[in-house]
């Protein structure tokens, strides 16, 4: 099934819940967070209160990208906030398998991500153990940047490798993704689909959103990938 997973990042931060709510009701079916430090990207952004005050918003699933070092220290504080979904990078972690296992052990499905220029075949060992591999189409830190387009290739290649090895995890994409980005992203393989400056616009996020979503499905390689 294609979704959409709106990223907060490009919110009106004063109007948050009417914001998520105007997403939702355009289609999109999981909230975006990422949390970035200063450290590991250049960027600071939310942490676990922002997931705390999201939680009695919606019913959606929170899906919480953390782009900081030393992630195992505040998975717990994540998953006490209502996190569902939680995702590490690759490049920081230095007992993977560890850590992962970490955001399993507290109730949240775990995510690995990778930047653009890191190879897919360094997640070969942790794919089994997987929801879903994130596929960073530009370089993390801000929003709004253009999309990378070799990445589609990787996003191709993890598809082609989730069929050799019998698994089930999701791709998920996140990066200058929009109208003209999005057909090539989902025909390579990508089912969960981050946006935000391509969603959130003054009085248009429904519209935005539905309009997106629409064009994703319509390029998934199964017409009945998603309803509407």
């Amino acid at each position: 099934m294609i979704e959409l997973a709106f990223s907060i990042l490009a919110s009106d931060f004063a109007h948050l819940a009417d914001e998520v709510k105007a997403a939702e009701r355009g289609g999109g079916s999981i909230v975006h967070v990422d949390v970035m430090d200063g450290h590991f990207v250049p960027n600071i952004t939310f942490g676990p209160p922002m997931v705390e005050a999201l939680r009695p918003v919606t019913n959606l699933p929170l899906d919480c990208h953390l782009m900081i070092e030393n992630p195992d220290e505040y998975i717990p504080a994540f998953a006490e906030a209502g996190a569902d979904l939680l995702s590490v990078h690759q490049e920081v972690c230095r007992h993977l398998h560890r850590t992962l296992q970490l955001i399993s052990d507290h109730g949240m499905l775990p995510g690995v991500v990778i930047n653009p220029a890191t190879p897919v075949d360094t997640l070969i060992e942790v794919l089994p153990m997987v929801h879903y591999v994130l596929v960073m189409s530009v370089n993390p830190g801000f929003g709004g940047q253009k999309f990378i387009p070799f990445t589609v290739e990787k996003i191709a290649y993890l598809a082609a490798l989730r069929k050799e090895m019998g698994l089930n995890f999701r791709i998920e994409v996140d990066g200058g993704i929009a109208p003209d980005t999005v057909a090539s992203v989902v025909k390579a393989g990508a089912e969960m689909l981050v946006a935000g400056s391509a969603v959130f616009s003054k009085g248009k996020t429904e519209q935005n959103a539905r309009k997106l979503l629409k064009l994703a499905r319509a390029a998934a390689p199964d017409k009945a990938a998603g309803k509407g």
